[in-house]
């Protein structure tokens, strides 16, 4: 096993300890879906390529047609340390999200149609919308956890166009969209004109810069979804905070294990808690589920795939983390100087 960890080391500067290679492993003896090898064993995906390349250099994996499969010399490496099959055992009901959607059916049927010729995601500005269940999904979250009804919203990046599904609820008393993306902008004012909601304000608008003086501290809950460097972790988020009144107030993003490793996650947390002064209330894992984005063979996660096949399912999901204000709590409202950075990183691979 050391042998291994170090030809990964010497492939990526991502960390790797035992336990990663448990956890593909553990994942290729459930599939042979390179997609749902990543999806399963919860590690970056350049992180899992460089195992996988590591497996198939030392004999212990093959790849049969576009499978990755253990060799007879790795189903004796995994019997010799004891690495067991990953299986899933989330809930078939409510996806893992731990809320119920029958109350909100009529509000998804609507969503559904409404964003049904919605603006396709661009690689540019790194979007990937979620399903409509998973935006549905959110607005029960937060309405549960007491952040939406009669509450003031403010939506950083609305590529999943929550902002139409608060529309919809009828729960926020008044609700903001910031986005750099034009075509969602149009799209959201549009739908909002249609449906006769007229407590929303649209602002076409770049993160790196300080948040303008009308959105600083006005607000009860924001929503983001930002990509996960740490700049884009202080950009978005602390953004977030920024708009919030004061102790009190709520925030919610994703952050993903596909493109981070616990190792950021640390650092991620850490921002958090020391820079930002926040609580960490709630982390559901797997809660926001991406439809396939339509430009997989653009990514770098293409490049490095050793079998090249495009996914069948919605294998990119990310952690739904709910942070809350405390007295001292602060955002970050500094100009960010960061270009490609802002959505890169070793552990990226959707750019």
């Amino acid at each position: 096993m050391e042998g291994i960890i170090e030809r990964v080391r010497r492939r990526t500067s991502i960390p790797v300890y035992r336990r990663t290679l448990e956890n593909v492993l553990g994942a290729i003896q459930t599939s042979g879906d390179v997609w749902r090898i990543v999806d399963l064993s919860e590690e970056p995906l350049p992180l899992v390529v460089a195992v996988i390349e590591a497996l198939h250099e030392t004999g212990y994996v093959a790849f049969d047609g576009s499978s990755v499969v253990l060799t007879e010399s790795g189903k004796k490496l995994v019997e010799k340390y004891g690495i067991g099959t990953i299986r899933d055992f989330t809930c078939s009901h409510c996806g893992g999200k731990t809320v119920e959607l029958d109350a909100f059916g009529d509000l998804l049927k609507e969503f559904r149609e409404i964003t049904r010729d919605r603006p396709r995601p661009k690689q540019e500005f790194d979007q990937a919308y979620v399903t409509p269940e998973t935006t549905v999904a959110r607005v029960a979250l937060m309405h549960t956890r007491g952040d939406l009804e009669n509450r003031e919203v403010f939506v950083l990046g609305d590529d999943d166009l929550t902002s139409v599904a608060l529309m919809l609820s009828g729960l926020p008393k008044r609700i903001a969209v910031l986005d750099i993306d034009e075509r969602l902008v149009r799209f959201i004012e549009k739908t909002a004109e249609e449906i006769g909601y007229g407590n929303i304000e649209m602002f076409t608008f770049d993160l790196r810069e300080p948040l303008p003086e009308y959105a600083l501290h006005r607000f009860d809950t924001f929503i983001t979804d930002p990509p996960e460097t740490l700049e884009a972790v202080r950009a978005f988020i602390g953004r977030g905070i920024a708009t919030l009144k004061g102790p009190g107030c709520a925030g919610y993003f994703g952050i993903t294990r596909r493109e981070s490793s616990l190792d950021k996650w640390r650092e991620i947390q850490r921002v958090l808690l020391n820079e930002f002064g926040v609580v960490i209330t709630d982390i559901i894992r797997n809660f926001n589920e991406y439809v396939n984005w339509g430009y997989e063979e653009k990514t770098r996660a293409w490049k490095l795939l050793p079998v090249k096949v495009k996914p069948s399912y919605n294998w990119y999901k990310s952690y739904m983390f709910r942070i809350q204000t405390l007295e001292g709590s602060r955002g970050f409202e500094d100009k960010i100087e960061a270009g490609d950075e802002l959505y890169n990183d070793e552990e990226a691979s959707t750019q």
